[in-house]
């Protein structure tokens, strides 16, 4: 933890050529959960020549080496993230598609009590919650 993206990779022995370097930064900078659609948007912001294919590319063999985090919220779009950042759950807004980040020690407690009942120590868990905005 700690490293940033470019650093992880390079730690993994990835090559880093400048189009992969240019979609790390992308990524590190994202405050969203892109998908490569958005990223390659940023990414040829700041380098016209980069193709979607190296985009694709690029984002596969992060995920492969375990340093984005893939995510599908039932949208049809697989979206990233950084694998390496503090656990949190998602809420996502049905209606617009944003996707809230939350953590709830209620809810942590309350699964690690439940693997325990069930005879499970709990090693992980991804939890998402779909809803729509209380009208008031």
């Amino acid at each position: 933890m700690g490293k940033n993206i470019i650093e992880r990779c390079e730690a993994s022995g990835l090559r880093m050529t400048d189009q992969r370097r240019t979609v790390a930064n992308v990524l590190q900078d994202a405050e969203d959960h892109p998908d490569v659609e958005e990223l390659y948007t940023r990414a040829s912001g700041l380098d016209p020549k980069i193709s979607i294919a190296t985009v694709y590319r690029t984002v596969k063999l992060f995920e492969e080496a375990g340093i984005l985090e893939k995510h599908e919220f039932g949208d049809g779009r697989a979206r990233y993230e950084a694998a390496d950042r503090d656990h949190h759950d998602h809420l996502i807004d049905m209606n617009s598609g944003e996707v809230i980040e939350f953590v709830d020690s209620e809810i942590e407690a309350l699964q690690e009590r439940i693997a325990e009942r069930l005879g499970y120590r709990l090693k992980g868990h991804r939890l998402e919650l779909y809803g729509v905005p209380i009208k008031k």
